[in-house]
This record gives structure tokens, C-alpha cells and sequence, in this order.
């Protein structure tokens, strides 16, 4: 038995079963150190609280190009701070038992200068339940998926609007976890809509796969997150609740966390 067996069946079989049960999925996205490592901390425990089913935790990068100004200006905060990939485990590592899944939002890089097999038998340990690698397309990196693999860990697959129809039949297949589909093209960023195609690939995906199918980018306020809910089985929130984190604090973040659950509960 590897390490991390077990470990993705609870992922899969978590997310699986709030939506067999009519539940949407919330999950939400924090940037490791940031604002600092203590009200990192403190909002991993404190989400927990909140009904989220699952949360994406970030390794800060200096070249991020996927995410927009607030999350780019999280990652430089954190990186200034001395958030290292070794410091994300730890901080994982400590936060209270029988909290909602972890995943590891990263790029390659940080992996593959900690060492992929390293890297997978640490999420392992840590308690992550899978791997999110946003620069990696879901048909490449054989050894990064191999290594998550070897410790029982997915490596979860990323969609977009542009990606084309075979292509994303393709990936559904082959998605592990659950899928998350971008909203819209561009980068990271609340408040600017969605993609007229994600209703399609909605129903393309779901030809091809059982797994859970959520969608980020853009969602802002309540009201987004009913309506983005209702075009899948859950919703990534990332940058208004990293801007609500620095701004406002751990507990008003969370509790506006909360509301997005209550909201959604309605979709």
C-alpha cells in the first residue's frame, strides 16, 4: 500500500457524494502566506467551519501567469515573507484533523525543483488529497502524474474555453479528482463575467465523465456564485476571497465564505 492510497478515494468520493446528494460545491482558493502565515492558518481552520467541500491551497510563484493582479500581488507577499513549497506542507501538515480535502495549486516549477517524487510523497504526509498543476496540460508531464500516482494522489485536470471539443473529451477521460473549468479566457479576477461556450463544455464534460465538474474565475458576490452553481456542480472562488483575506481579515473573509455556501445552497 502506498503512502497516499486511500487518500484519493476520499477526494472523489467526498466531492462525489455532496453531489450525488443534490449539494453544490464550494471550493475555495487561498494563497499559502498570505497576507502572513498565521491568518494562513487561521483561514484553513476556520473554513472548515464554513461548509466549503474542499480547499486549493497555493504556492505562491513569481511568474504566474494564469492569475491576475490580486492573487500575482498575494504570491509577491507571500514569497517576501519567506513561503517556500517545504513552508506550504508544513503549514498543511498542522492545520486540525478532518478538515475538507486539501489540493496543491502550483505551477511546475516549485515541483520540479523540489523533486517530483519528493514532492508527492510529501503532499502525501501532509494530508493533501490531489494536485492542481496550472501550466501543465492534462497530456503532458508523464513523471509528475506518475509520481502523484505512485502515492495515490490525482492530478487534477484544467479546462478552459478555448480548449477544443476532441480535446476536451480527451481530458475528461482522463480527469482524476474532479475537473475545473475556467470560466472565461484570461486571467484570475473577480467581477468579469463568463464564457457563453461554458454551458456546452458543461455538457460535453459530463458525457464523458462522472467526476465533479466546478467552475472559477470571475465569481464576486453571492449573486455570481448562484448563478456559476447553476451551470455546474460547484464553483472555485479564488481572488475576491484572497482580496477579502488581506483586506478585511481571516474572520470577515470566512464569514463571507459562508454566505457564498448559503447562496449557492439555493442554486
Amino acid at each position: 500500500m502506498t503512502s497516499g492510497e486511500g487518500v484519493v478515494d476520499d477526494l472523489e468520493r467526498r466531492l462525489g457524494a455532496g453531489c450525488e446528494s443534490g449539494r453544490k460545491l464550494l471550493v475555495p482558493f487561498l494563497t499559502a502566506g498570505h497576507p502572513d502565515l498565521g491568518s494562513s492558518a487561521r483561514a484553513l481552520a476556520a473554513l472548515a467551519e464554513a461548509g466549503v467541500d474542499a480547499i486549493e491551497l497555493g504556492v505562491p510563484f513569481s511568474d504566474p501567469l494564469a492569475d491576475g493582479p490580486v492573487i500575482a500581488a498575494a504570491s509577491e507577499r507571500a514569497l517576501a515573507g519567506g513561503m517556500t513549497l517545504a513552508r506550504v506542507l508544513g503549514l498543511a501538515a498542522e492545520r486540525p484533523a478532518g478538515g475538507p480535502p486539501l489540493v496543491l495549486f502550483t505551477y511546475l516549477n516549485p515541483l520540479h525543483a523540489y523533486g517530483y517524487a519528493r514532492a508527492a510523497a510529501d503532499l502525501a504526509r501532509t494530508g493533501f488529497a490531489g494536485a492542481l498543476v496550472a501550466d501543465l496540460p492534462f497530456d503532458e508531464g508523464p513523471e509528475v502524474r506518475a509520481a502523484l500516482e505512485a502515492e495515490g494522489l490525482p492530478l487534477v485536470a484544467l479546462a478552459a474555453p478555448t480548449t477544443p471539443l476532441p480535446r476536451l473529451r480527451a481530458l475528461a477521460r482522463a480527469a482524476r479528482g474532479f475537473v475545473y473549468l475556467v470560466a472565461r479566457t484570461g486571467v484570475t479576477g473577480a467581477g468579469s463575467g463568463t464564457d457563453r461556450r461554458l454551458t456546452d463544455q458543461v455538457r460535453i464534460l459530463r458525457e464523458e465523465t462522472e467526476l465533479p465538474i466546478v467552475i472559477g474565475f470571475g465569481i464576486a458576490d453571492p449573486d455570481a456564485a448562484r448563478r456559476a452553481a447553476r451551470a455546474a456542480d460547484g464553483i472555485v472562488v479564488g481572488s475576491a476571497f484572497v482580496e477579502r483575506l488581506e483586506r478585511d481579515g481571516v474572520g470577515p473573509a470566512v464569514e463571507w465564505m459562508a454566505a457564498l455556501r448559503r447562496a449557492i445552497d439555493t442554486a
